[in-house]
Order: C-alpha cells, then structure tokens, then sequence
C-alpha cells in the first residue's frame, strides 16, 4: 500500500520506518525543504532518532503537502497538535474519503476540540482513526514490541487501519471510544511533567506513585464528563500510556518537568529539551477543559499554577498533599 506520513519528527519516522517494514511505499512530509533533503541526503533522522538508518525502506521524502496528499492511499498525520489545524486546512479538498490515521496527542487550546473532531471538521468526507498507546517513536523505530489502540467511529476503518499497521512487534487493538482514547493520551502528558517535576524536586517513588494513581482519576473524571467510557481509561491508552511517560526517560514531557522541578523556567527547560513538549499545551487545554465541564483536577490545576502562573513546585506539591480528606471511593 501507498501511505502518505505528514511530519518527519521522531514519532513519524518511527512510523514511516515500521509501515516501509511491512512492505508498504512511503512518502515521508517535512515542513522544512532543507529538513526533507537532510532526510534524503542521510537516509536517517540523525536529529530525532539518531542510529536507526532508513536501509531498505522504500521510503520517498518531500515538502510538498500536495504531493504527499496525492502519493497515500492513506494519510497518517504526526504533526505536532499545535500545527494540526493549520495541516488539516491545507489538507482539505486534497485527501477527501482517504483514510486520516492521527498520531498526535493534544487538545485544540482555542476550541478545546479534540484532534479528530479537528480533522472531522476540517475533512468531513475522510474517516478518521486516532491510533494511540504506550509507544515511544525510540523503541517502534528500532523494533521494540509495541501495543497500541486504533479508535474510531467508523468500525471499517479502525479495522482497516489494525490490518495496516500490525506486525511482529507492533499490534493494534480497535476501540470504538475515540473521545477517552484521545483525552488520555493528551492529559497523560499533564502527569508525566508533573512526574518529572517531582523527580527535579528530588521527591521519591511513593511521590510518583500517588502522582501517576491521582493522575489517572482526574482523567478518568474529565473524560467521563465529555462522555468517555471510564473503561477506556484502564486500557491501553489510558493507563498504559500513563506508565510509559511518566517513568522513562524516552519521554521529553518528563525530562522537560525534570529541569523545572530543579528551578529551570519553563522556556530554559524547553529550550534544553529542544523537542515539542505536548503536556505544555495539554495543561492550558486541561485546566480550561476543567473549568468548562465543571471538573475538579487538583492537580493539572497545580500543573498550571507552576507552568504559567510562576508557583513554587514544591508550593503546588504541599497544597496537593494538605487538601481536604476525602474517601478514594469518590472517583466519579
């Protein structure tokens, strides 16, 4: 099959690498001209997955959107959330009825729109998969067995994109419940900086632990509001995507929370990360999605009071700890 991969960050060279692997032909999209001839020249991406070469990937690389619009039977979208709605504007008239897989974890800031209901809007004749998970591009480029969830409303094409992108060491499982498989693995990214942050505070296990459990019940309690089924949470794209990005250092979410945990601001620390850091956008969205649904989130309310309104971490960490008690059977 002839598959089309919009952006040629880590996540979607891991992508291109793995779909070129199954025997599919590639056309891999920079933004950049001089990044797509980089790509080209070294047939690795020495800058975001360093070490993997591109050997015997049939793999073609343009900056044209047209022309990788035109290449795909399907389209597997990897930009970064804050550039999906700009893509999918470019996109449109272009990838009518082809299948749209997003591979990006964040929330609209504007709208508060989840990305697919982006690319429905956007594209409104394509179904849309949203193909997420514990998945860091570093292992899926190298081979490590990997599991993800491909959501959809549209059961064929969940089901079509399962067929396509499993293999040996990446299976796909299918979820009709595209809102909590997307809300999950965007709020996921909250937790992980503040997992990091309490790593750079020089806190320990336990702290992580309570951090990443409390973590998925403020989730779970936005993502029912929004109509989410709160089993979806307990699943791969839920807790499993929690677990890998709040305890690797793969994750650039937790290596950005580590350096602010240790008095870095926020643009020093993604300045050092040099990396799209989504849990950033992820708290604006998260505590203005809170607001909106009218849903406690202790602590994504903290995340922000840290990130954007200059609050001591270890401040926001004892205000957490010093709350009212409460019985943990009031999840919901």
């Amino acid at each position: 099959m002839k598959i089309s991969v919009i952006g040629s960050g880590g996540w979607g060279t891991a992508l291109a690498l793995h779909l070129a692997r199954l025997g599919n032909k590639i056309c891999l999209w920079s933004y950049l001209p001089e990044e797509s001839e980089r790509l080209k020249a070294d047939r690795e991406n020495k800058e975001f997955l360093p070490g993997v070469p591109f050997e015997g990937a049939d793999i073609e690389f343009t900056s044209d959107l047209d022309e990788a619009a035109d290449f795909g039977e399907i389209i597997v979208s990897a930009v970064p959330s804050v550039a999906v709605r700009s893509t999918a504007e470019k996109l449109a008239g272009k990838a009518d009825g082809k299948i749209i897989v997003n591979v990006s974890k964040g929330i609209d800031e504007k709208s508060l729109e989840r990305i697919s209901e982006v690319f429905d809007e956007m594209l409104p004749h394509s179904p849309i998969v949203v193909l997420s998970g514990p998945s860091h591009a570093e292992e899926v480029a190298r081979g490590i067995p990997t599991t993800n969830v491909a959501a959809s409303t549209d059961p064929e094409a969940a089901k079509t994109v399962q067929g396509i992108f499993n293999g040996a060491y990446f299976r796909v499982y299918t979820n009709p419940d595209v809102c909590g498989v997307e809300l999950g693995g965007a709020m996921k990214n909250v937790i992980a900086l503040c997992a990091g942050i309490t790593d750079g505070c020089g806190f320990g296990d336990n702290t992580k632990a309570a951090l990443m459990t409390r973590g998925l019940h403020e989730i779970t309690r936005l993502g029912v509001a929004m109509g989410a089924n709160e089993k979806t949470f307990a699943g791969l794209s839920g807790v499993g995507d929690l677990i890998v990005t709040c305890t690797s250092m793969h994750s650039r979410n937790r290596r950005a929370g580590i350096l602010i945990g240790q008095g870095k601001s926020l643009k020093e620390a993604l300045d050092e990360v040099h990396m799209t850091v989504e849990g950033v956008s992820a708290t604006r969205a998260g505590h203005a999605l809170g607001q909106k649904y009218d849903v406690e989130l202790p602590i994504i309310d903290q995340a922000y009071a840290v990130l954007f309104e200059g609050k001591n971490p270890a401040e926001a960490v004892k205000d957490l700890m010093t709350r009212s008690a409460k019985s943990e059977d009031q999840l919901l």
